[in-house]
């Protein structure tokens, strides 16, 4: 039965979801579930949401990049950027954490709040965005943001 999930399986035999396949990061022999990063990010206390893709790069054959909704009355700086970044190394490992950050206003979603996690892709490379019918987006002024 194939559900185009990658899931694992722990010591005890139970399976535990890493993400859609289509959206597994390659990354120096790992692979990366973007939930699984977005997930420790919000964890961090000035996060109210993150996105992360996989960048192509040359050497590891992905890099893990993070989209960044600060939370209402978090400035964007490098000292804050860097305090992510060490959240994130001790949490996922320094092979799975986000090599880079980038803070951003809004993220797209789906009417149904998932983020569109190819449009972020897409934007990164400079491709095609698709359809856009089904975009919101969450900004500073989103009461979700707000409340994370």
């Amino acid at each position: 039965y194939l559900t185009g999930d990658l899931v694992r399986r722990d010591a005890d035999g139970y399976f535990w979801f890493v993400s859609r396949i289509d959206d597994v990061i390659k990354s120096a022999g790992h692979l990366i579930g973007p939930f699984e990063v977005e997930n420790v990010l919000t964890d961090h206390p000035a996060v109210a949401e993150a996105g992360a893709i996989g960048k192509p790069d040359p050497i590891v054959g992905e890099i893990v990049k993070a989209y960044v909704l600060l939370k209402k009355g978090q400035s964007p700086t490098e000292q804050l950027r860097r305090d992510i970044l060490g959240h994130a190394r001790k949490r996922l490992g320094a092979a799975v954490a986000p090599k880079e950050i980038e803070f951003v206003d809004e993220l797209p979603h789906t009417r149904s709040g998932k983020i569109m996690r190819r449009l972020l892709k897409a934007r990164e490379l400079g491709l095609p965005e698709g359809d856009t019918s089904a975009v919101e987006t969450t900004g500073p002024s989103n009461s979700a943001a707000e409340t994370r």
